[in-house]
């Protein structure tokens, strides 16, 4: 699948291609990365692609006109791409992501529907006080927000949804099991996970995990999902029940908890 990130700084994101576990699905290309430098499409010799906004108050506007060029420019190399590999009628048009606060939460079911889907995503990094509104009403399919809070721009968004897809990717973690117990994949948090020493400041790994009885390992980590998903997270917990994501062994076993 192919993502191209339109930013003012490409120089973030390079490192985090390179580095971590997530590199081998960047170099394998089973996540290509393009990176289009938003000022190469300034049309001044400042390179300029912000002013002032209308109406006065402080900060600067994203310019639209650098940003539709940039976007004009990868739906060619998109098409260019796609008549060089004899597929230009089989992939869908990718939708157009902008990163906001304004957006809705990016969920690990998201995450998950990215690294299915071929034709990946252009991903619209902001700046300064926002884009011109009528880029964002022309273009923009779905804005995503980390939370609510504000960041100086949308690459650490950007980054974060390319290594939470990158890790979904075959190969790319040494277990293919170790991102189906994460967090969110099941509705609710993960268990709490243990290593050597066995013991440590006096403090022991539960006993059954060293008692090799997989059944009652599986039947204890389960437990501890559901109990620190009802103590932490108690809107995930309502939310798995309202989607029918808890077994019938899972509801009996919030009962006996009293939960």
């Amino acid at each position: 699948m192919r993502f191209d990130v339109l930013t003012l700084f490409p120089e973030l994101f390079e490192p985090s291609l390179r580095l971590g576990v997530t590199r081998r699905a960047f170099e394998s290309r089973q996540v290509d990365v393009q990176l289009w430098g938003l000022r190469d499409f300034a049309d001044n010799a400042y390179r300029r692609v912000d002013d002032r906004p209308f109406g006065g108050g402080p900060g600067m506007v994203m310019l639209i006109d650098p940003l539709e060029r940039a976007l004009a420019a990868v739906h060619a190399a998109r098409a260019a791409a796609d008549i060089a590999a004899a597929s230009p009628s089989t992939t869908p048009q990718p939708p157009v992501i902008l990163f906001s606060p304004a957006g809705r939460p990016l969920t690990q079911a998201r995450v998950q529907a990215f690294s299915r889907s071929p034709e990946g995503a252009i991903l619209i990094c902001g700046r300064y006080e926002g884009l011109d509104q009528r880029f964002v009403d022309r273009h923009v399919t779905e804005e995503i927000s980390l939370g609510d809070f504000v960041l100086s721009g949308g690459e650490l968004p950007a980054l974060t949804l390319l290594d939470a897809v990158a890790r979904l990717m075959p190969g790319v973690l040494n277990d293919e099991k170790s991102h189906q117990q994460d967090s969110f994949s099941d509705g609710l948090l993960d268990c709490p996970h243990y290593s050597r020493p066995e013991v440590h400041a006096g403090e022991g790994v539960p006993s059954v995990l060293m008692s090799g009885h997989h059944a009652e390992i599986a039947r204890w980590r389960r437990e501890q999902q559901l109990t620190a998903t009802a103590r932490r997270r108690p809107d995930l917990l309502e939310k798995a029940r309202r989607e029918g994501l808890l077994s019938r062994q899972d509801l009996k076993l919030l009962s006996k908890l009293g939960l």
